[in-house]
């Protein structure tokens, strides 16, 4: 019996320090990010399901500054102001106009791609790979909500610079999401009009207002 207890202990241990360790490096990734004006990504994304036969790779980028955003990706242009979304197509030559809820669940939007994991889950560190030189350390997140889609999510470190390297997201109907940042800059100039949208430049276009 106190071999089992003993063993009950050590693991208890363990799992507190893996959490202890995993949200500390959170909290230094998080502070990182907050201290930048702004951030330019590019990334990779990559949608599989084997299951269904799917896989969908794509390249695409985003702009963040707090709240606000400028995402480009399938041809599409999603713009954030903080208040209204913007969905521009070209292709279609149409415009979707909405308010961006943060309260959707599942949902991991732009403007909280570098910080939706400070709410709603647990976490503990997991993995350490060597990626190109790059010590990625992996950070298992798995969501309180019992009732999440999401079954678990990894969340890659850069152990040197502490920005997000990769994000793969697991759902529990099997897909499998993955996003890799090729490309992180940080306080670039930009236009003070650059999210902000001008409805003269899309006067042939539908505009589909969903408010």
């Amino acid at each position: 019996m106190n071999k089992i207890i003993t063993l009950v202990l050590i693991t208890i241990s363990i799992n507190v320090f893996s959490q202890n360790k995993a949200k500390s490096l959170l909290n230094e990734v998080s502070q990182k990010v907050k201290g930048y004006d702004n951030i330019s990504i590019e990334f990779k994304y990559v949608l599989e399901n084997t299951s269904e036969n799917i896989k969908q790779e794509t390249r695409g980028d985003v702009i963040l500054q707090g709240d606000k955003y400028k995402l480009n990706i399938l041809g599409v242009t999603r713009l954030y102001d903080g208040k209204t979304l913007y969905s521009i197509s070209p292709e279609d030559e149409e415009v979707t106009i909405s308010s961006e809820s943060d309260n959707e669940e599942d949902t991991i939007t732009p403007s909280k791609m570098l910080s939706f994991y400070e709410d709603g889950y647990m976490y503990a560190l997991d993995v350490e790979q060597n990626i190109k030189g790059r010590k990625i350390q992996y950070v298992k997140l798995t969501p309180i909500d019992s009732d999440s889609e999401i079954k678990y999510i990894l969340l890659g470190i850069d152990a040197n610079t502490k920005h997000i390297y990769n994000l793969i997201q697991v759902g529990k109907n099997g897909s499998k999401t993955t996003l890799t940042v090729n490309s992180f800059k940080t306080n670039e100039p930009l236009s003070k009009s650059l999210f902000t949208f001008d409805a003269n430049k899309y006067k042939d276009y539908y505009i589909n207002n969903l408010d």
